[in-house]
């Protein structure tokens, strides 16, 4: 029997649908605006023509974008540190969330440890003590100031561990009878069915890494090792004069620098695009991570 819906029903679904869809296009808009804006003529942006479709269709503004080594040597440093900082992320996440997900009994002092951590997502040193600590341990102007004053991110931890203790504690005891120990349990039973959790916190570590600027600002010394963000930031603060030479201006001739704004900005959010629908699957479930379980 098919199941008919009433007239209230079906309004409150199609007035939700709208609201959606006009949410969503509010969302897209700026994206596809710099997008056009990047494959646009210097003349139909200077005129205010471009709104979501090009005008004067060209590519120089990435030409000038694939020829600037300052681009380049930006956006590597940022694939550097995802890759680095990603990966101590993750295993420092699981290494602490593993054993305080243990109860007292398998884990004295869970509770001492587990505020330990805790606490420092009420209180921190703040800038000037985080700033000293890496001077004086010698890492400024290096790629690991970039990643490990940011290495162990309470808030995953937390997410992790909640969603290991809704696992059932028979895989543990199931586990042990087979001769098992703890590394083994966690690497070949616990991870393997932790796609969620992992796929999230793995997102949420991604985009941390990759759209940070402020750091880079602080502990790089030298425009050269700055991440892309924060490359990005100067260029955009100075609207991209200071930090250009003669040649490259002599090139803003042909284009503007709103469109090779536009064009790098893309080129930044484009890894984040690429990866999100691949993870987006497990989001939705890696969100509700401690919720009460029927």
């Amino acid at each position: 029997m098919i199941e008919r819906r009433s007239f209230g029903r079906v309004s409150f679904l199609a007035l939700n649908y709208i609201v959606l869809a006009v949410f969503a296009l509010t969302c897209l808009f700026p994206i596809l605006h710099m997008l056009a804006m990047s494959f646009s003529s210097n003349s139909a942006v200077t005129a205010g023509w471009v709104t979501i479709w090009p005008r004067g269709f060209n590519l120089s503004s990435y030409q000038y974008i694939l020829d600037n080594p300052a681009f380049k040597s930006a956006f590597l440093v940022s694939v550097e540190r995802v890759v680095l900082g990603v990966a101590i992320n993750m295993l420092l996440t699981i290494l602490a969330a593993y054993p305080l997900s243990k109860s007292n009994n398998r884990f004295r002092y869970r509770t001492a440890y587990s505020w330990f951590f805790v606490v420092t997502m009420i209180f921190n040193g703040g800038l000037i003590p985080t700033f000293m600590m890496v001077k004086q341990t010698g890492l400024m102007d290096s790629i690991w100031a970039l990643i490990i004053p940011s290495a162990v991110n309470v808030f995953n931890i937390i997410l992790m561990l909640n969603f290991f203790r809704t696992l059932p504690h028979e895989l543990d005891e199931s586990a042990m009878i087979d001769g098992a120990g703890n590394w083994r349990t966690l690497w070949s039973i616990y991870l393997p069915i932790s796609k969620p959790s992992i796929a999230t916190i793995l997102l949420f570590s991604v985009i941390m890494h990759w759209n940070s600027w402020f750091d880079g600002l602080i502990y790089m010394n030298s425009p050269s090792h700055y991440p892309l963000q924060t490359y990005l930031q100067t260029v955009i603060v100075s609207h991209s004069l200071d930090n250009m030479s003669t040649s490259d201006l002599s090139v803003l001739n042909s284009i503007s620098d709103r469109t090779v704004m536009s064009a790098q900005l893309f080129i930044s959010i484009l890894p984040i695009l690429c990866i999100y629908p691949f993870l987006q699957r497990y989001f939705v479930q890696g969100l509700t991570l401690g919720s009460v379980k029927g």
